[in-house]
C-alpha cells in the first residue's frame, strides 16, 4: 500500500545524474538495489547505474556524496505525492535541513511511522527539506520537501 501524503513533495534521483560523475559504473544486473530514480527495489536483470551524488538538500559543511542506484533507462517516474512503501520497509533516518541547507534535526524512523515523523518535522516552519537515509550505511534514499 502506497500512502498519499498532501502536505508534501517528494523527490527522486534522475538517471542523468549519473552523467555528471566520470567514475560511474554500468552494471547490467544488481538485483534488490534501492533505486533512486523510481523508488523501488532493482529486478534482476535491470541494468543500473552506480555513481556518486550529492542531494540538493544539505549545503556547504552540510553537503554530502554518497552512492546510488538508478535504472539507465528508467521505465517510470515515481510518484511526487505517495511516499515509496517498498524503500521504507526497514528504519530510515529522516534528516532536516533549514534554507541554509543546515541540519535542523534528525530521527530513526520505524516502519509503519513516517507519515507521522514528518509530518512532526514539517511542523517546525524552519525546516525545509527533509532526507529519508539508509539506518546501516546511510546512503541517500530520496528527498522531501513541503508541496
Amino acid at each position: 500500500m502506497t500512502t498519499i501524503v498532501t502536505f508534501m513533495r517528494i523527490h527522486a534521483v534522475p538517471p542523468s545524474a549519473a552523467l555528471s560523475d566520470p567514475g560511474r559504473e554500468r552494471r547490467e544486473s544488481e538485483p534488490g538495489v534501492p533505486l533512486r530514480c523510481c523508488l523501488r527495489k532493482s529486478l534482476p536483470g535491470e541494468p543500473v547505474w552506480l555513481f556518486r551524488y550529492s542531494p540538493p538538500f544539505g549545503k556547504g559543511p552540510y553537503a554530502e556524496v554518497g552512492p546510488v542506484f538508478t535504472h539507465v533507462d528508467c521505465p517510470a517516474a515515481p510518484s511526487l505525492d505517495r511516499l515509496p512503501v517498498e524503500l521504507l520497509n526497514n528504519p530510515r533516518i529522516l534528516r532536516s535541513y533549514n534554507a541554509a541547507g543546515q541540519i535542523v534535526d534528525g530521527a530513526v524512523v520505524e516502519p509503519g511511522s513516517f507519515d507521522r515523523t514528518i509530518e512532526e518535522l514539517f511542523n517546525d516552519p524552519s525546516i525545509e527539506s527533509l532526507q529519508v537515509r539508509s539506518l546501516s550505511h546511510g546512503c541517500f534514499h530520496f528527498g522531501i520537501t513541503r508541496a
